[in-house]
């Protein structure tokens, strides 16, 4: 759970400071602090968080994010964790004390760090992030879960959910139940266990955002699935994103939004990558998800970019359609597009692609796309594209399964299946059947299990979830390849 990167410190007069005797520190943790030359009288505040075996140094000088306070003016603390469970020195996310608020070790030592900030350099106590890489990752939802009242938001790279680690003994990862890739819990535990630890606490969540590597075995890419069901259950928002899209090629990101569109959760799945998160340039899109970058004004700008061009359905299945178009140009930059449906906007994409989701089965919708940049200035819309919902839904007896795409990137893409009891009686188990009518492959499944492959695919209930009441559902998902076309297919479901 470390990361080796070959970044290089930013080139500033500024640079790290070790700070001693900064408060309550239980968990013995090392306090660096990263102040750059030109900030604001109350600049933010940014906790980075290094993996196991690193130090707060060492993620100073292999990420991005030091430079990136220069360009902005925040301030970034970098830690340094003295405490070990089999795999190093890493942060605190096993033992009891630092599953509660206030409870010690780590977490209160980060918290104390924040604190000297706030009262050393006058750092603005409404502007407090985290962040971090693996362990650090992880203490990134352990964060977030104890003082939603301290921290703004959170980027987490290659994490876990709140309360994956029972305790020590379960903490390296071959021996791990959590990182041991079959750690599955309800969305409804994995939220009462981050309601459990600051008991009574109504106020609001902060965003967080999630990062994982499809090909990441020593924290497996199934866990981004259930730090999903987490947050969607703690926010009371659907697991079905609101609107994906690939703002670089290989990224996959999927938003989740209230009714007021704001966005509370960005998934970010990254095709390929292993335990080498951040990569390149994925600082910057945490930055600009915790409104550190500013916002621009535009100046004079009144130049519209071009009309994006190119525009297709690029997949369909029952309740979703996917576009991709060719990039617009501008005399500074496109910021953006605008995603139309049967005339009025649906969403906005970073990238040239999007999934706009929550549709009817066999229905056509037709799509329009515009340009933005960052004065504001619309380009006019793009010619038309239909889209039809394909039929989805399943035949079969005594229940139905209903199939969504939730990912999907290149040539790899995640599904969610929903089955619900439709018979007489409570099942005492269930099997879901299909055939695949182009080249999709099925790679892992979460909450069910495959007991066919290949073009014919049946995936039957675990041992946990086979009893569903009447009218009750359950869901289980997967992780896929395909080439061509992803058209959806048509289920067929029974019980027993």
């Amino acid at each position: 759970m470390t990361l080796l990167l070959g970044f290089t410190a930013p080139a500033s007069a500024a640079g790290l400071t070790q700070v001693t005797n900064f408060g309550a520190n239980p968990g013995g943790a090392q306090m660096y602090v990263y102040v750059p030359d030109t900030h604001p009288a109350d600049p933010a505040i940014l906790l980075a968080l290094h993996g196991c075996g690193g130090t707060g140094p060492g993620f100073y000088s292999s990420s991005e994010f030091a430079s990136l306070a220069d360009r902005y003016g925040f301030i970034v603390i970098y830690p340094s964790a003295q405490q070990e469970a089999g795999f190093g020195k890493c942060w605190d996310t096993w033992s009891s004390a630092a599953k509660v608020r206030g409870g010690g070790s780590d977490p209160v030592s980060l918290v104390s760090m924040i604190s000297y900030v706030e009262q050393t350099y006058h750092g603005d106590a409404g502007r407090v992030y985290v962040t971090g890489s693996s362990s650090g990752g992880m203490m990134t939802d352990e964060m977030l879960t104890l003082y939603p009242d301290v921290f703004k938001a959170g980027a987490a790279y290659m994490g876990v959910p709140f309360g994956c680690f029972a305790d020590a003994s379960d903490y390296p990862p071959g021996t791990s139940k959590c990182t041991g890739g079959s750690m599955v819990r309800t969305a409804q535990q994995w939220g009462d266990a981050v309601r459990a630890a600051y008991p009574g606490y109504s106020g609001p969540r902060p965003p967080i955002q999630l990062w994982h590597g499809t090909a990441d075995t020593l924290v497996p890419y199934q866990l981004l699935q259930e730090d999903i069901k987490q947050w969607t259950n703690v926010f009371g928002l659907s697991q079905t994103p609101t609107s994906t899209d690939s703002p670089q090629s290989g990224w996959n990101r999927s938003s989740f939004a209230d009714s007021s569109g704001k966005v509370d959760i960005e998934a970010y799945s990254i095709q390929g990558a292993g335990h080498v998160l951040p990569q390149a340039g994925m600082a910057a899109y945490a930055v600009h998800f915790f409104g550190l970058d500013g916002t621009s004004s535009g100046g004079g700008d009144t130049t519209a970019p071009s009309v994006p061009s190119n525009l297709a359905v690029t997949g369909v299945t029952a309740s979703s359609a996917s576009l991709a178009w060719s990039a617009s140009t501008d005399d500074v930059a496109v910021t953006g597009y605008r995603v139309y449906r049967n005339g009025v906007q649906v969403g906005t994409a970073d990238g040239t692609s999007f999934t706009d989701t929550g549709l009817s089965a066999s229905t056509p919708y037709t799509y329009t796309v515009a340009a933005v940049d960052a004065a504001g200035n619309a380009s006019a819309r793009s010619s038309g594209v239909t889209a039809t919902t394909s039929s989805g839904g399943s035949t079969g007896s005594g229940c139905t399964a209903a199939y969504t795409v939730t990912n999907q990137w290149g040539t790899g893409f995640t599904a969610d299946v929903t089955v619900r009891n439709n018979g007489a009686t409570a099942s005492t188990g269930w099997k879901v059947s299909w055939s695949w009518s182009g080249n999709q492959q099925i790679s892992s499944v979460w909450n069910g299990v495959l007991s066919a492959g290949g073009s014919s695919v049946t995936v039957g209930n675990a041992a946990y979830n086979g009893s569903i009441a009447l009218g009750g559902t359950t869901a289980f998902g997967f992780q896929a390849g395909y080439s061509g076309t992803n058209t959806a297919p048509t289920l067929t479901c029974t019980t027993t």
